[in-house]
């Protein structure tokens, strides 16, 4: 009798820790369920908000003159803080749900963050002096480095800490830029300096448009030494190159280019303010426009839930050739541009 009780008694003991280590089990998955159930809604929603945002304006506050390159500055401080600030955050280097699954979204924000880089490599050696021997703008050759700074660190120091310390100091060079008591800090709008940066934007885009087209594969004759019977280059290679972007990377450059050219948008509006003198006296403000308005037709709202990649006249469409033909363009216009500011 005694043996059939202690029997009873341990399998019961079994039975309850048997019971008790599945609803800690049913716990744990019920909360793993629910963690992915949440990362999956947001990684929705930081994906529409990041790729869909409202065009920045800057408002003149009233009874103030306007200062010359404030508003490219003020443009640059608002694509940089929107890198940080936007819903989710910073996201290229994170190592947590639901960013670390979301690439197409560090792809839009690299985008962003190669023309927030040109445009403050611009200003520190263009814009902010009157001449090549001049001295560079000290708030700006502390800011632009920060920019270049690792865009995928996330601690000791984390990106976003070196990108709010460029920031800080962008903001000290508006806030000078503003004082008319203060004379060493200037932003000088002239046609070369808009030039010079304005080529810039034309190799980021030629590649972008490249890599764009590349979605369905290309045969392509090479050019590289085109123009000069006398120039060389270090390595040989084909006449004819097969140029084709990997199905994983569509949507990846896809949305590469999309960021940058949102942030150009934003960009060439205070363009149009700073450098509205130069823009009228070459007749070159339409110019300017129009590359605008073809940069902003990139940012359509994207129908599909995945970027489409088509034969060029198939039956599906394809998303990047669409993205490629608005880039093209917008470039098209800048090279155009970029004659009407170089003549006399």
């Amino acid at each position: 009798m005694e043996f059939l009780q202690r029997l009873w008694f341990t399998s019961w003991d079994k039975f309850v820790n048997v019971l008790k280590l599945g609803k800690l089990l049913q716990g744990v998955f019920a909360s793993l369920f629910l963690y992915l159930l949440i990362s999956t809604g947001l990684a929705a929603y930081w994906s529409y908000a990041s790729t869909h945002l409202a065009q920045y304006e800057q408002v003149q506050p009233q009874g103030k003159e306007r200062v010359t390159g404030v508003a490219t500055v003020s443009a640059l401080i608002h694509v940089t803080e929107t890198l940080l600030e936007k819903p989710g955050g910073y996201l290229s280097n994170d190592k947590t749900l639901p960013g670390i699954w979301m690439d197409n979204i560090p792809r839009w924000e690299f985008g962003v963050l190669v023309q927030a880089r040109d445009m403050a490599r611009a200003m520190r050696k263009d814009f902010s002096r009157s001449q090549s021997q001049s001295t560079e703008d000290k708030d700006l050759a502390d800011a632009e480095p920060r920019l270049h700074f690792n865009n995928n660190s996330w601690l000791f120091p984390s990106t976003e800490a070196e990108y709010q310390k460029a920031l800080v100091y962008l903001r000290s060079y508006r806030s000078r830029l503003s004082d008319p008591s203060i004379q060493d800090a200037q932003f000088y709008a002239r046609a070369d300096n808009l030039n010079n940066w304005l080529g810039e934007i034309s190799t980021r885009l030629g590649s972008l448009s490249q890599n764009l087209s590349a979605s369905v594969g290309q045969r392509r004759i090479n050019t590289d030494l085109a123009g000069d019977a006398q120039a060389t280059q270090s390595t040989v290679t084909s006449k004819v190159l097969e140029v084709k972007t990997s199905w994983n990377k569509i949507d990846d450059v896809f949305y590469e280019a999309r960021g940058s050219a949102w942030a150009l948008i934003q960009l060439l509006r205070a363009i149009d303010k700073d450098f509205a003198g130069v823009l009228e006296k070459k007749n070159a403000r339409i110019s300017l426009l129009q590359i605008i308005r073809e940069l902003e037709s990139t940012q359509e709202f994207v129908w599909s839930p995945l970027i489409l990649n088509g034969s060029e006249f198939g039956f599906a469409a394809n998303h990047s050739l669409v993205m490629s033909s608005y880039i093209t363009r917008a470039n098209a216009a800048i090279i155009d541009l970029r004659k009407l500011l170089s003549q006399g």
